[in-house]
């Protein structure tokens, strides 16, 4: 009972080694839980109903993931993470014994296809040796992600999230099986594992193809609006373009930029679109140049900010934090969330026991130079006063982590030394950071990274 309450995110990840003691109180909370999600009756014991559901062929994926789980006002969930392009590629490594290969070639289509007929995503089928975003395998037992298949029945597939790769793996004890009621449908688990590789998690609805538990093969399969939901949340609705009517502007190239590529900043929003910001203009970036009716000036958009922005991001909470010398401001999509400016040194603080202390080089640190220091770069400690012309500032989710912090990245730029100092001190925190140089273009930040520097922080939300 523990574990699979463990495994499928409702209580910690069980450690037999240190002996830690679940306490009944807790037990039975997760048992709630448990039936809460499931739409079981809410008792907190192991009854039959509980028991019997528990026993049921399901996803390998947790129920539970991130803080977002609880209190949501929409019925599906998702994980937070998407792909930055619609037009995704895939292919199947390897295949299940005992089916023809064309026949699950066709069958893993038709589940990609269940996610193109409400949104503009296409999904290509590539060969084995290219490098595609979905890989799919059939593998048996241990298979070399730390996610071990259980033989048959239990867990039938689990897949990965777009930050994580997005990739399927699907049991291959199972009996998979094509438009019959004996065995396992391949087609509606591969439609619900293409679903977690795109972003969903998993619902608390019964009839969505994103709830968790196996129902059996339906061959009047539709989605359920819950599922409809989801996805258009992450990618939009399906583009309808009438009889006569023109087709949207294409993406065009902009003068300013391509004359001048240096950009003061950019950052993606919390649904997915890529921000980029030089002077008093802002830019939207698509997968071939620039969105039509750009550039447009900030102070349209977002009203109380400033011109020339150091750096942006968006943090896992949906909100959008901009900075400019030693100050920043948050921004729930286009409206201030408070009292904004603020100093940076009065609103993040310093990561504590981190030995050594930040920043350290990133060549020794990413790249694995040994000839690189390995120490901290620096003595001065948080707090600090931020210098200005920020290069970088992305979000970093360590999920290894039960409490899993949420990280922001800075990238200070210019070269593995400390530009600016401060008198303040705090044990193993951060030190200031400064940039020589504003990011010239997305792709001089792949070439410059290894002279890089990082300051660690955790957002005091």
């Amino acid at each position: 009972l523990q574990n699979y309450l463990a495994q499928y995110g409702y209580l910690p990840p069980t450690n037999p080694e240190n002996g830690a003691f679940l306490s009944e109180d807790k037990l039975i909370a997760a048992i709630e839980e448990f039936q809460a999600f499931a739409g079981l009756n809410i008792t907190g014991e192991l009854n039959e109903e509980t028991t019997k559901l528990m026993a049921t062929p399901r996803c390998g994926v947790k129920d539970r993931v991130g803080p977002a789980a609880d209190g949501r006002s929409k019925r599906y969930a998702l994980q937070g993470s998407r792909w930055r392009t619609k037009n995704l590629t895939y292919k199947i490594s390897k295949y299940p014994t005992g089916l023809n290969k064309q026949e699950v070639e066709k069958e893993i289509a038709n589940a990609f296809a269940v996610w193109t007929g409400e949104t503009d995503l296409t999904f290509t089928r590539k060969g084995g040796h290219e490098n595609v975003h979905i890989e799919i395998r059939f593998e048996v037992g241990e298979h070399g992600d730390g996610d071990p298949f259980d033989g048959p029945g239990g867990t039938l597939a689990h897949a990965y999230f777009p930050v994580y790769g997005g990739d399927a793996h699907f049991d291959d004890s199972e009996r998979w099986t094509i438009r019959s009621y004996r065995g396992t449908n391949l087609f509606q688990v591969a439609a619900h594992e293409f679903g977690h590789s795109l972003g969903l998690s998993h619902s608390d609805v019964k009839s969505a193809l994103m709830a968790p538990f196996y129902r059996g093969y339906d061959p009047h399969f539709t989605l359920d609006q819950d599922d409809v939901s989801a996805i258009q949340a992450l990618y939009g609705t399906k583009t309808k373009s009438p009889r006569g009517s023109r087709p949207a502007p294409p993406a065009e190239e902009d003068p300013e930029l391509c004359k001048d590529p240096k950009i003061d900043a950019m950052f993606n929003t919390k649904d997915g679109e890529i921000i980029a910001f030089k002077g008093k203009h802002y830019w939207k970036l698509t997968d071939d140049g620039v969105a039509s009716g750009y550039p447009r000036r900030i102070s349209s958009t977002w009203k109380e900010l400033p011109s020339n922005i150091d750096a942006a991001f968006t943090y896992r909470n949906g909100k959008t934090y901009f900075f400019k010398g030693t100050q920043y401001w948050r921004y729930i999509n286009t409206t201030m969330d408070g009292d904004y400016p603020k100093e940076i040194s009065d609103g993040f603080t310093g990561v504590d026991d981190a030995n050594p202390a930040f920043p350290r080089s990133t060549a020794y640190w990413w790249f694995g130079c040994k000839s690189a220091n390995k120490g901290t770069i620096g003595n001065d400690r948080w707090p600090f006063a931020f210098a200005s012309n920020l290069d970088v500032a992305d979000t970093y989710d360590d999920y290894g982590n039960l409490d899993s912090v949420g990280d922001i990245i800075l990238d200070a730029g210019g070269t593995d030394e400390l530009v600016t100092s401060s008198n303040h001190h705090h044990e193993n925190s951060g030190a200031p950071v400064n940039s020589l140089h504003s990011l010239e273009s997305t792709q001089q930040l792949l070439l410059s990274i290894v002279t890089m520097i990082i300051a660690r922080f955790v957002v005091a939300t």
